[in-house]
């Protein structure tokens, strides 16, 4: 009999910090959130996006390391999420861990891609190499790691949402999350 393969969680966090960037995405998209992260961990020490590079500037962006203690998120302190688990294989949880590390050491060649999330109120696909929205970035993690959610080209933050294989963990202001005890 074969060894079933252990599974491993990954979490989605939708946000909505109430930023000026954030009410305009809000306005066009007509979703409850406007940012969507990836973490590798139920703490959410470590949360990944493409985002605003400093908390006071939101005109330069690129990849960030996300904290509720630190940055953006800590100077928005009432930034509202609802965060999602996501079971995946142990080598789909391997791909996206490998491909997360290595732009984390290569991150300065990556950009925001303002254009690309132009593009999809435009209804057109802009992409460029190395350069990725939030939503854009997250989607990249799955096809990478071979999991098909469904998602559209033109990929929004709110089409994370409400996905079946998703488990809802928590829902209200982000610095007031604590992880489920196993």
């Amino acid at each position: 009999m074969e060894k079933a393969e252990k599974t491993k969680k990954i979490y989605i966090i939708l946000s909505y910090t109430g930023t000026v960037p954030s009410r305009i995405i809000k306005f066009f998209t007509k979703g409850e959130y406007s940012h969507v992260s990836i973490s590798l961990d139920k703490n959410l020490k470590k949360m990944y996006s493409f985002a605003r590079l400093h908390p006071y500037n939101p005109f330069v962006g690129g990849f960030v390391h996300e904290d509720k203690d630190t940055g953006t998120f800590k100077r928005f302190k009432k930034t509202r999420v609802s965060v999602y688990s996501f079971d995946v294989s142990a080598k789909q949880y391997r791909k996206i861990w490998w491909r997360v590390h290595k732009m984390v050491k290569e991150q300065k060649i990556y950009k925001f891609n303002y254009i690309g999330l132009c593009g999809v109120k435009l209804k057109f696909k802009f992409s460029r190499k190395n350069y990725f929205y939030c939503a854009e970035f997250v989607k990249y993690l799955f096809d990478e790691a071979n999991i098909d959610l469904d998602l559209p080209e033109l990929v929004a933050p709110m089409d994370f949402k409400g996905k079946k294989c998703f488990h809802l963990e928590y829902k209200g202001l982000l610095q007031k999350y604590v992880p489920k005890l196993d």
